[in-house]
């Protein structure tokens, strides 16, 4: 079933039950009215009777013509019996059933008065005492016209009701047609939307209700799609030249040296030659591993507890054996004097790659007069960051976005060696350990990469 023959129904529903209630009640009230009303007409029938009947021998003519008068106000099916208290039938007219016992004659004189009904004949019974002595006086009738009434008011409420529910119904289910109406929107413009399509958006994701809101965040899921596949392309089209380049060496290398008979020293140059590039694959297929390892489940990690300084001292050390010639200023001004606050919870071998990664990537792009970079590290109140600086040549507007994709080089720093595997490696561990990594650069400034890793340990500031 659809959403909008869903809708139709339960709107439907809802207002069918609202309107029993209503038609009900008001059937009820109605009936009540009239059974109380009738009660009322027939009790004054009974006194009239009594009257009529028991004290034409204590009034005088005028009294006595006026009783007479309200005796011939007739009621519909009028049926009046007038009995002694010992059950003595004195008085009969009219004709029907009023369904009397000694037993309802007795409950009569102890109460004084009672109603009750006889099919569709309504009966009251009085005690009235007087001077001949004690009667019981029954009057009743049926009130033919208001049940004539009720049973047309009976056929308006249903005749009104099945109306009203067709009406419903077809209100509906327009109702429900323009409820959908942006749903089926949506819908139709996300079915036009594919692989090739990933720059369309939905039009609908201007204004503030939900499907608006469904719009802004399917928006927002393919600009991530759009994103996911603008740097899968730029991945494969980098790791394609970067693997092709140390093999096209090879292959023009090896087809040189064998088109003719070479002397050893010859060939010994062409097999070192080989060996550098094989070297660069390795490091290439290492790199590929390591970015592997680093996208596996955070949970299949075994991590400790570990000072973050010391880390970055580490890191430090095997990036100045790599690099002698360069120079890592670290600062240490601004930590603070609570050991625990330094603490971080991860993979030591994992973090140490990430770090020394983001420091051999800066020392790379240094220049070469003055391989010298800066780091400081920064203890705020939840986290600690690593910020490292180069004066370097910087990385272009347009480039930071794929700073993180594997293989990616900016055009700036094409003559430079690397594979571009360095900062995504380090975002992927961080990523592990619920950290971050970010970038910010300016051409012939430098750049400058903050490294953040949670705290280990919760800091509650003394108090005051």
């Amino acid at each position: 079933m659809t959403i909008r023959s869903k809708l139709t129904l339960q709107f439907a529903s809802i207002f069918a039950l609202i309107l029993v209630l209503f038609s009900l009640v008001i059937y009820y009230f109605t009936s009540l009215y009239r059974q109380d009303d009738f009660y009322k007409r027939i009790e004054r029938r009974a006194y009239i009777m009594a009257h009529h009947f028991l004290e034409a021998d204590e009034v005088d003519a005028t009294k006595r013509h006026h009783n007479e008068v309200l005796y011939y106000q007739v009621l519909p099916h009028e049926a009046v019996r007038i009995y002694r208290t010992d059950g003595r039938l004195y008085l009969a007219e009219g004709e029907g059933n009023l369904g009397v016992d000694r037993r309802q004659l007795a409950e009569i004189v102890q109460k004084k008065e009672v109603r009750f009904s006889e099919g569709v004949r309504q009966v009251v019974g009085i005690y009235y005492p007087d001077n001949e002595g004690d009667f019981v006086v029954l009057s009743s009738s049926v009130d033919e016209y208001s049940l004539q009434k009720l049973q047309h008011l009976e056929v308006i409420l249903v005749v009104g009701f099945l109306g009203s529910m067709v009406v419903v119904l077809l209100a509906g289910w327009v109702f429900s047609k323009q409820a959908m109406r942006p749903i089926i929107k949506v819908v139709s413009e996300v079915e036009k939307i594919s692989a090739s399509d990933l720059h369309m958006r939905l039009s609908n994701a201007a204004g503030k209700d939900e499907v608006s809101h469904l719009a802004q965040t399917f928006n927002k899921m393919l600009d991530r799609l759009e994103l996911a596949f603008e740097m899968q392309s730029t991945f494969v089209s980098n790791a394609s030249h970067e693997l092709r380049t140390p093999l096209t060496a090879m292959m023009g290398e090896l087809e040189v040296a064998l088109m003719k008979p070479r002397e050893p020293q010859e060939y010994r140059r062409v097999l070192q030659s080989i060996l550098e590039d094989a070297r660069l694959l390795t490091e290439l297929s290492n790199g590929l591993l390591q970015i592997a390892q680093a996208s596996i489940d955070a949970s299949k990690i075994k991590q400790h507890y570990l000072r973050f300084d010391e880390l970055v001292w580490m890191a430090r050390e095997q990036a100045l054996k790599r690099q002698p010639n360069a120079r890592i200023e670290i600062d240490f001004a601004n930590v603070p004097e609570e050991e625990d606050r330094l603490v971080v919870k991860g993979n030591e071998a994992l973090l140490l790659i990430a770090v020394v990664n983001v420091l051999e990537n800066a020392l790379k792009f240094s220049p070469q007069d003055r391989r010298s970079i800066s780091c400081q590290l920064e203890v705020s109140r939840h986290e600690i960051a690593l910020r490292v600086r180069d004066k370097g040549l910087g990385i272009m507007p347009e480039d930071l976005k794929h700073v993180f994709v594997p293989f990616f080089r900016a055009e700036n720093v094409r003559n430079i060696t690397g594979h571009g595997i360095g900062l995504p490696l380090a975002e992927r561990i961080l990523k592990l350990h619920r950290g971050t990594i970010s970038v910010d650069s300016k051409i012939s400034e430098g750049t400058e990469v903050t490294i953040t890793l949670p705290q280990a340990y919760t800091f509650i500031p003394p108090a005051r």
